[in-house]
């Protein structure tokens, strides 16, 4: 999903680079040895207490409403209980001793900090018993060996920013700088959970949303730039943002903005001739998806045809799947229309669908927006009774079978004059 967002990393199990292997599972040898140099300066220990004993520990700290934390029951055993326990039980996890002396550091959002973690946590698992290492020795090995100069993380990881900077000083390694950010929030401030269910990126892609669009809204809302607009792409993304104006406040996502962002990024890819040739290929797939069967002609699926939809509906629709709503249905499929409708709205509906037909046999260089607007205004003239809008609706209806929706000579030039003169025809046949 970060490709598809336009995010690609530089390196990663795909692309390959020299730091891999990139795959967690395959860097084992470096958390062990990691791990191997903990445990022979003591800053390491194994721990042999089994999880029924962890969770009683729990319970006991909950009843006394205390906060759960490890007891450090293995940190003092002998090496001889080690040896012994070795021999004969499971194989064990591996704690990482915490030092009561808690550094400070220098964080580049929240300013210099400490936390003193050992008065409040007891000593970190960092090698599960299957071989596995937690995030704590994982991000710090990882870091190291791939040359990370900084690291930008949630502000939740700021408290454990302690446990990180002992085993760095531990295993005798330079840490990177940390620049820990606010949490994106609900516009109501509560969490952003994957219990929503509607907040993966696969739901965005799938309902139409532009990755542009959701890098735009989600930084619009967040700080690290100099000022917030909207319809910046990622290049101009990265060009503007600048760390040292990252604040400390939660930004709230409010995703009921989302669709306008969507309308201004589909006007740029509009307006971009590979771009607009995806939307194409994607609208082309959205209207067979959405008709099927009911494609009378499936000359509407020809590319030009869908590009000048696209083109002369831009800036009007949020979401490809808008122009396949039952609005834009006239687009795609014929409607159904007996003159009764068309004398419902206007008596002279048979008069004005032929001077239709009149307008119809000009040149088709003619057939624009702007001609047909001035030629259509002309309409009513010599019809008693009869406005410029009771022309409008009887198109309006006699094209789409419906009573509202785009400017009537835009629906004409989208259509094309052959399919305008045969829907009005059809009418004044039924």
């Amino acid at each position: 999903m970060l490709e598809w967002a336009g995010i690609a990393p530089d390196e990663s199990p795909r692309r390959g680079g020299p730091a891999g292997p990139y795959v967690q599972s395959q860097r084992r040898p470096l958390y062990a040895e990691a791990t191997d140099a903990l445990l022979r300066t003591g800053a390491a220990y194994p721990c042999f207490c089994s999880p029924q004993r962890l969770e009683l520990v729990k319970r006991e700290a909950l009843r006394n409403r205390q906060t759960p934390r490890y007891d450090n029951r293995c940190r003092n055993l002998s090496q001889q209980q080690v040896a012994q326990k070795l021999a004969s039980g499971p194989r064990p996890a591996i704690r990482f001793r915490l030092q009561e002396e808690a550094p400070a550091f220098e964080d580049l959002v929240y300013g210099w900090t400490r936390h003193a973690v050992a008065s409040v946590e007891g000593d970190p698992v960092i090698l599960k018993s299957d071989g596995l290492p937690t995030y704590h020795l994982a991000c710090v090995v990882d870091d190291h060996h791939m040359g990370v100069s900084h690291v930008l993380r949630g502000s939740e990881w700021l408290a454990s920013t302690t446990k990180h900077l002992l085993l760095y000083r531990a295993l005798g390694w330079p840490p990177p700088h940390f620049a820990h950010l606010p949490l994106l929030l609900n516009r109501d401030g509560s969490k952003l959970s994957k219990r929503q269910g509607d907040i993966f990126l696969e739901c965005f892609a799938t309902a139409g949303f532009l990755p542009d669009a959701l890098l735009d809204i989600v930084t619009n809302c967040g700080s690290g730039f100099a000022e917030n607009q909207m319809g910046r792409t990622l290049a101009e993304l990265i060009e503007q943002f600048d760390l040292t104006r990252i604040t400390c406040h939660s930004a709230l996502l409010d995703l009921e903005k989302l669709p306008e962002f969507n309308r201004l990024h589909l006007r740029r890819w509009v307006s971009s001739e590979a771009q607009r040739r995806q939307l194409v290929g994607q609208l082309q797939v959205l209207v067979k998806e959405a008709f099927g069967s009911l494609l009378q002609d499936t000359a509407v699926l020809d590319p030009a045809y869908v590009e000048r939809v696209i083109l002369l509906r831009q800036g009007h629709f949020c979401r490809l799947q808008d122009l396949v709503s039952p609005v834009h249905a006239y687009l795609w499929t014929r409607p159904t229309v007996g003159r009764a409708q068309l004398g419902a709205v206007s008596e002279k509906a048979d008069v004005i669908a032929r001077r239709v037909l009149g307008l119809l046999e000009g040149p088709a260089a003619s057939f624009t927006q702007d001609v047909l607007n001035a030629e259509l205004k002309k309409l009513p003239e010599g019809l008693e009774g009869t406005k410029y809008s009771h022309v409008m609706q009887v198109l309006r209806v006699a094209l789409s079978g419906q009573p509202q929706g785009p400017p009537v000579a835009e629906m004409m030039v989208s259509l094309g004059p052959q399919e305008v003169r045969e829907r009005i025809q059809k009418v004044l046949c039924s």
